[in-house]
């Protein structure tokens, strides 16, 4: 099992404050990131985290989808979503890293699957370099210059996730998946601003029938859908994360009237706003299955 030392108090990341700087890395145990015992609510993310399962088995919901969790599961979590784990005997090792951290190194944390279940030699150097960046973590944890150290160590990990075989995925259809990309990164900056496939179609410089297309080769789900589900994704982890009225999220999200929110929500998720934020508190069925890669996720796009 990965142990470390007490985790900085900045490592709390679903706490409003203190936060990560932008350049820090820490690491600390599964029970850091909620600040209330079992987990009661999820917990909206603002940093990338690296989870590592390491005793037990229980449930991780990150995007409310489940996933069956035991020794060797590794989980990607990234800013903004929302994350809920479940399971008294689940014990993690968590490392966190700020946007700046590994700024000037080439690798690229988007390469970095959602959700593996290790095995064999993979899980064994995992574990030993989790198990290192912990405890040099921990060890230098008030030496400026042992940052260097950290932000290599942690590159070398995600270069080695990055570089592992994804079984199961076949292969993705090249110009419609790069024009889903595209989409997908327009729809993450503006989808509290419009919804209309017709604004993304102006500004990628293409036709609505190509968005749609390459939607559908990808996802099999229409350019409306996808950008409607990022909405809804969007409303879903405000509504169980937070304590932010109703209404106010409608406006955030680009509704100034809560009907029209709350239309959008019920036709969208099957159930009001009210009713969706009242049952937050319950767990997802355990679904022994990978999650998909979450809509706003366009660098993995056509992986899922």
């Amino acid at each position: 099992m990965v142990t470390t030392g007490q985790p900085s108090p900045a490592f709390r990341t679903g706490l409003s404050e203190p936060r990560l700087s932008a350049d820090e890395i820490f690491t600390g145990a599964l029970d850091d990131l909620t600040p209330a015992p079992g987990w009661p609510r999820p917990v909206l993310l603002d940093h990338d985290l690296l989870i590592l399962v390491t005793h037990g088995h229980g449930t991780a919901e990150l995007d409310f989808r489940a996933v069956s969790c035991r020794p060797g599961t590794l989980l990607h979590a990234r800013p903004g979503q929302v994350l809920r784990c479940l399971g008294p005997q689940l014990d993690a090792t968590v490392v966190c890293w700020g946007p700046d951290a590994l700024r000037g190194l080439d690798v690229d944390p988007d390469a970095v699957p959602t959700y593996r279940q290790l095995a064999g030699e993979d899980e064994d150097a995992v574990i030993s370099e989790v198990t290192q960046l912990a405890v040099d973590a921990d060890r230098h944890a008030l030496v400026p210059a042992a940052a260097a150290l950290l932000r290599h160590q942690l590159a070398v990990l995600l270069l080695r996730l990055s570089l592992l075989p994804h079984p199961g995925d076949g292969p993705a259809p090249g110009a419609e998946a790069e024009t889903f990309r595209r989409l997908c990164r327009e729809v993450e900056r503006g989808y509290r601003r419009t919804r209309r496939v017709e604004d993304y179609a102006a500004q990628l410089g293409c036709s609505v029938r190509t968005l749609t297309r390459a939607c559908l080769a990808v996802t099999g789900r229409s350019a409306k859908q996808v950008i409607d589900e990022r909405v809804a994704l969007q409303a879903r982890r405000l509504l169980a994360a937070t304590d932010e009225p109703i209404a106010g999220i409608g406006r955030r999200l680009g509704f100034p009237e809560p009907t029209n929110f709350g239309r959008f929500f019920t036709r969208e998720v099957g159930v009001s706003p009210g009713a969706f934020r009242a049952a937050r508190e319950q767990p997802l069925p355990v679904r022994s299955v990978r999650p998909r890669p979450p809509a706003d996720s366009p660098v993995r796009a056509g992986q899922a």
